[in-house]
């Protein structure tokens, strides 16, 4: 049975030597030639040797070592055909497959590589070369070497009865142990004590060269020490890492380092245990011995510096980044620290990636909390001043405005401005509910917004990487809350009547009352400042309010008024300190704040003159009214004096006119293409601010508008200080137009007098002796009396003159400035003043 065996394996040797030698068309295929029979000794050698690899047998591994050695070397077509071929091969099972596919592929690779490296070309090139002896791959047989010669053409193998494998390999282990004093056992596990932190006994931690390094006394080659020191690279760096943790969880005092910090701590603790179960394994491998080639040669530890290399490839890369980590965040805390470290998860290694992202789930864990905490209970837990919302003890009228403000060097880069900023607002907006309005119902509202981002109040899923969940559960807690607020303080606080109060009353909109008080309160302000009575001014002011529509209003509104005396100096009258002022109570006055306040009284000191200028031309008017009436009485008058007198009064008449006019188009162009038109705006934005600080916004750029509008703004100071020069003109005006007809109605009571019988006379005399005692200039006598009417009246008139020339020219200044104001809206007070360009006419003759 054997013998028929061998000879179909025979058979079979045959037939493949001689398909082999049919594709070489310089070969003579035929089973007499010379070449087929040495090609089949050649095969028979090959074939019947007991060579043994001392790889392990891997087929999937050796045919893609094939097809990456023939991708190298430029055959990308032979390696695709080879990958074909071996797929095929490999799924080929069942009876009839040859099963050691390992062994066909390992033959064919080693025979192939041998074909490169031989020197000459012998006649069985056609087939396959043979291993290689001096491959120390080859393997073994009971533990001896092959010997190997060439002999005509062909490689000889055969045992070596010598061993001289055994003996190489005894030499080259005698090499090593001379070169070295210790063993690479030794080393390996000093290393590993160096890489805990620990000195080993050759290896040590060196201040001076700030590492661990093998000791100079040890004999030792180049590339060991170069080894050593690139593994103990690991032990510096856990020594950064472990003594960071050390520091800071010893530091004193605790807000130095913080709940964000004792997290990083904990986190890089966790990470340092992975470790040391990674050098706990490492340790236990180091015992096990190392499978030698040969047996005969001395056995080492497993675990060599190389393979220690590798196994820290990956730990080294984790531990670096901590290390770099520990130093960026030595000085930080809060969100300045928790930022820092987001900044180095931009990586595109998905190791690197996967780690940061693990660490900033449990660094950013107390900074959600404190987010969570702030925008659904608008508490402020930060012991450690580590959130980037920042709070202060104030009072409650600024609790809105510099209660709370965003610091931005604990805002982390992964929450966005914008977001930051709504974060704030509302857990500001929770605290000014709480605080100012003493309102709980934000407390539903904040439930509501939880239950629809999906979470709960008392516990978050919000973490490093949901910012989609952050901003969702901020949009909701924001948009519920603030409408809630602004419910409070439209409907509870009244908010649009409280400034609807201030429009009418600060802001002289109300013009009956403002008519009557003016009227009530005229004689008492003509008087000096310091000889006033601020509590008859505010029974006057009642008078007013009961005596006006404005009685009909909120009781809370009209108890909010009041007059206020501005501080006033030596020379001043009533009217340059008399104000009223509206007090505006908690929650109101975080939007009517001192300044807001001492803006509107501003406004109102503007708007006061400008009707009190009104005020005084109206009285001038009825004084002027009825002398039109009574000048026929001064028919019996001199002739050229009459003309005189006639003369006066055009003039004063025409410069009233000229004055009412510019008054007038004046307190239009204020109180309702400023006042309505700028109200009108606020009310419209009033209706729609989403929160308290589009509702502070409106008002101040309502407030901000009627400033800039009335010639109250910085650039309109010179404007402005024209304006009250010509109010002062007019006030002068009215001084000038009392006396004239003061002097008239005297003159008059003294022509009648003089045409009266004697006895009419001397009781008339009775009657009128206080009067006549201010009239110096009427003596007796009819030319006497003529010739003092005649120097009055050229007196007032001179006065009337120069008062017209300097309203002229004051009023031509002013409406020349009009054109150079940056406000648009000037332009409507411009047109309003010279739509028919009689001063742009003038101008260029001034």
């Amino acid at each position: 049975m054997e013998e028929d065996d061998s000879t179909k394996v025979l058979d079979l040797i045959k037939d493949l030597v001689l398909r082999l030698l049919s594709h070489n068309p310089t070969s003579n295929s035929s089973p007499t030639s010379s070449d087929f029979q040495k090609s089949l000794r050649y095969a028979i050698r090959i074939l019947t040797s007991r060579m043994t690899p001392s790889i392990a047998p891997d087929a999937a591994a050796i045919a893609e070592s094939i097809k990456r050695r023939l991708a190298t070397e430029g055959k990308s077509s032979q390696a695709l055909t080879f990958a074909d071929l071996y797929t095929k091969f490999a799924s080929k099972t069942g009876p009839g497959s040859v099963n050691n596919k390992w062994a066909v592929l390992y033959l064919l690779k080693i025979v192939a590589e041998d074909r490169k490296c031989r020197q000459s070309q012998f006649e069985s090139s056609m087939l396959l070369p043979s291993l290689v002896a001096s491959d120390p791959l080859l393997g073994k047989k009971s533990g001896a070497a092959p010997e190997k010669e060439w002999q005509k053409g062909v490689l000889l193998v055969a045992k070596d009865p010598e061993n001289l494998r055994d003996v190489a390999f005894k030499e080259f282990s005698n090499l090593l142990k001379e070169e070295n004093e210790v063993t690479e056992e030794v080393l390996v596990r000093d290393v590993l004590y160096a890489c805990q932190g620990i000195d080993g006994k050759y290896v040590k931690f060196d201040n001076n060269s700030d590492g661990y390094v093998l000791s100079n006394l040890v004999k030792a080659s180049r590339a060991t020490r170069t080894m050593v020191r690139k593994l103990c690279e690991m032990g510096w760096l856990f020594r950064k890492v472990k003594g960071y943790i050390s520091e800071s969880m010893e530091r004193f005092p605790a807000e130095d380092i913080g709940t964000v910090g004792h997290a990083f701590c904990a986190a890089l603790q966790d990470e340092l245990s992975e470790y040391y179960k990674l050098l706990a394994i490492l340790e236990a491998q180091s015992m096990n011995p190392i499978p030698l080639v040969s047996e005969a040669a001395s056995s080492g530890n497993y675990l060599s510096l190389r393979r220690l290399a590798v196994w820290f490839a990956e730990p080294m890369a984790k531990m670096r980044l901590m290390a770099v980590l520990v130093d960026k965040c030595r000085v930080l805390k809060g969100g300045a620290m928790a930022g820092a470290i987001h900044l180095h998860a931009q990586h595109g290694d998905p190791l690197v990636l996967e780690f940061m992202r693990r660490l900033l789930r449990r660094v950013c864990s107390p900074l959600f909390e404190m987010v969570r905490s702030w925008v659904l209970e608008g508490e402020l837990e930060d012991i450690f001043s580590e959130f980037f919302v920042v709070g202060q003890q104030v009072k409650a009228e600024s609790l809105w405005r510099e209660g709370y403000r965003l610091h931005a060097g604990m805002l982390p880069s992964f929450i966005s401005q914008s977001l930051a900023q709504r974060i704030l607002r509302t857990g500001k907006s929770i605290n000014f509910l709480r605080v100012c309005c003493e309102d709980m119902g934000w407390a539903d509202a904040a439930t509501e917004a939880a239950a629809a981002a999906g979470t709960t109040t008392k516990r978050g899923g919000l973490g490093y990487g949901e910012t989609d969940a952050l901003e969702s559960l901020v949009d909701e807690a924001a948009k519920r809350i603030d409408k809630h607020l602004l419910d409070v303080m439209h409907k509870r606080y009244k908010f649009k009547d409280h400034c609807l109060a201030i429009k009418r009353y600060l802001l002289l909109g109300q013009g009956d009352f403002v008519q009557y008080l003016m009227d009530i309160v005229g004689p008492d302000l003509s008087e000096p400042a310091n000889a006033i009575s601020s509590f008859k001014l505010s029974g006057l002011l009642e008078t007013a309010i009961r005596s006006s529509n404005a009685q009909y209003d909120d009781p809370d509104i009209l108890d909010r008024l009041k007059v206020k005396m501005m501080p006033h100096g030596t020379g001043d009258r009533g009217w340059d300190v008399f104000s009223l002022e509206y007090e505006a109570r908690v929650p109101l006055d975080t939007v009517f704040t001192e300044s807001v306040m001492s803006k509107y009284l501003r406004i109102f000191n503007f708007l006061w003159k400008l009707r009190r200028v009104e005020h005084a031309l109206i009285g001038t008017w009825k004084t002027m009214k009825p002398n039109c009436i009574t000048s026929c009485s001064l028919t019996k008058l001199h002739h050229g004096v009459k003309l005189q007198l006639l003369s006066t009064l055009r003039r004063c008449q025409v410069l009233w006119v000229e004055m009412n006019h510019f008054v007038t188009n004046l307190q239009y162009y204020i109180m309702f293409e400023v006042l309505e038109v700028s109200w009108s705006d606020f009310s419209n934005e009033m209706e729609a601010a989403m929160d308290l600080d589009d509702l502070l916004a409106a008002h101040e750029k309502y407030l901000h508008s009627i400033f800039e509008k009335s010639l109250l703004g910085e650039q309109s100071q010179t404007l402005c200080k024209s304006l009250f020069v010509l109010f002062d003109i007019i006030l002068r005006f009215r001084s000038h137009a009392d006396r004239l007809y003061e002097g008239i109605h005297e003159l008059q009571c003294r022509t009648i007098e003089s045409s009266l019988p004697s006895r009419d006379k001397s009781k008339k005399n009775r009657t009128t002796e206080k009067s006549l005692e201010t009239a110096s200039w009427i003596a007796d006598g009819k030319k006497a009396l003529t010739q003092r009417a005649g120097e009055f009246l050229r007196n007032v008139e001179q006065d009337l003159a120069a008062l017209a020339k300097e309203y002229s020219s004051l009023l031509e200044e002013f409406i020349s400035q009009l054109p150079l104001q940056q406000h648009v809206d000037l332009k409507f007070l411009l047109f309003r003043l010279d739509f028919t360009e009689f001063y742009s006419q003038l101008r260029p003759h001034v």
